[in-house]
């Protein structure tokens, strides 16, 4: 695990007064980088004479950023990995929570770029959004695609369906899309969850199709195989660097964590407390069916390190947008006198919970 250390850890720290010079450096460990802080002032007493300078290095000594003047340690960092992403794409694939970890990501750089050297767009039918950082030459992508392999809820907008059917054995639709890239962060779960999948051998349309219902966890394992093979062959692993985020947790039910039988995490202020603590929703199974095919993946020699987020947000049973949530549809009578009933418990507020999951994945990119 590479390190991810609080900026207030400090390595040393030295203070040099010569004459009527003042000195300060501060070397720091932050998410899997070297932050060294020098303020030189002429004045000690007057702060307007102090120069702050910032060098950022990578844990295997490459200097990254340097930048002197005014700034702060949250710019520094988002530069430094700009400058990691220089000529790269880091596209993120699967469902809504993972198109949240991309918008978190895309608000962490976003604030330290100038309007006019930046751009969003979107193509594939909308299935791919694509931030640019033009003068890193950077973009930051999500592809829609929920359940990995192909399906009928692959239209990024028009996805709710009466009975999901999946094509367990295709993926080349979306694949082509995000197989090139350089960082490629994938996640499925949330729309595997129902205890029975259908599932289509063949091509949507054709009439030779088989279609079975198929105990899910089967179903599940089978997208995974298929989505490995891809990788397999296809990823060239001198360039991509592969991560999978597991299972983000849900607080659906709030008599889970002690609290009143038939509420939700609606009106939640506080964090679990009760260390250790694991929802019902989150599926210990479905995880061990992703640890498996991705050791099996590390035996035929390709490396995909999960970012285990679901333990650290099991807790954040108020870090939901609850009932501060899009519409899609004007709400009914009987919905406004019982918000509850349309809060969100399963997406998460921004700023907050996928910053977290982001400042783990940053630490993997400079982490080599």
């Amino acid at each position: 695990m590479p390190p991810v250390i609080p900026p207030s850890h400090h390595l040393f720290l030295h203070h040099h007064l010569h004459h009527h010079h003042h000195q300060s450096v501060t070397s720091s460990l932050v998410s899997g980088f070297l932050i060294t802080n020098l303020i030189h002032c002429t004045k000690s007493s007057n702060a307007a004479s102090c120069q702050i300078s910032w060098l950022v290095r990578s844990l295997e000594g490459k200097t990254l950023v340097t930048r002197i003047g005014d700034g702060n340690l949250t710019t520094v960092i988002f530069q430094a990995l700009l400058e990691r992403l220089r000529n790269k794409r880091l596209v993120f694939v699967g469902d809504s929570l993972i198109r949240g970890q991309w918008v978190s990501m895309v608000c962490l750089v976003d604030s330290i770029l100038p309007k006019t050297l930046k751009s969003m767009h979107s193509t594939a039918n909308a299935s791919l959004n694509i931030f640019k950082a033009k003068e890193y030459k950077a973009s930051i992508e999500h592809y829609w695609s929920p359940l990995l392999v192909e399906s009928n809820s692959d239209d990024p907008v028009n996805h709710k369906v009466v009975e999901r059917t999946v094509r367990v054995k295709a993926i080349e639709k979306h694949a082509k899309y995000w197989t090139d890239a350089d960082f490629l962060v994938f996640n499925t779960y949330l729309w595997w969850r129902r205890p029975v999948m259908n599932v289509l051998w063949g091509s949507f349309g054709d009439p030779d199709g088989v279609y079975k219902g198929v105990e899910m966890l089967r179903v599940y394992e089978m997208a995974l195989r298929t989505w490995s093979d891809w990788l397999e062959v296809h990823v060239n692993r001198n360039k991509t660097r592969l991560f999978f985020v597991s299972m983000s947790p849900t607080h659906e039910r709030a008599e889970e964590w002690g609290a009143g039988k038939g509420n939700n995490c609606y009106n939640e202020t506080d964090m679990i407390a009760e260390e250790g603590y694991w929802g019902k929703g989150s599926d210990p199974k479905m995880m061990r069916v992703v640890e498996n095919v991705l050791d099996d993946l590390k035996e035929r020699g390709l490396n995909v390190q999960m970012l285990n987020i679901t333990q650290l947000s099991e807790y954040r049973k108020e870090g939901h947008p609850s009932i501060y949530r899009k519409q899609w549809n004007s709400l009914t009578q009987e919905q406004i006198a019982n918000p509850k009933s349309y809060a969100d418990c399963i997406h998460w507020c921004l700023p907050g919970v996928p910053d977290v999951w982001n400042e783990l994945l940053y630490a993997y990119i400079f982490y080599q």
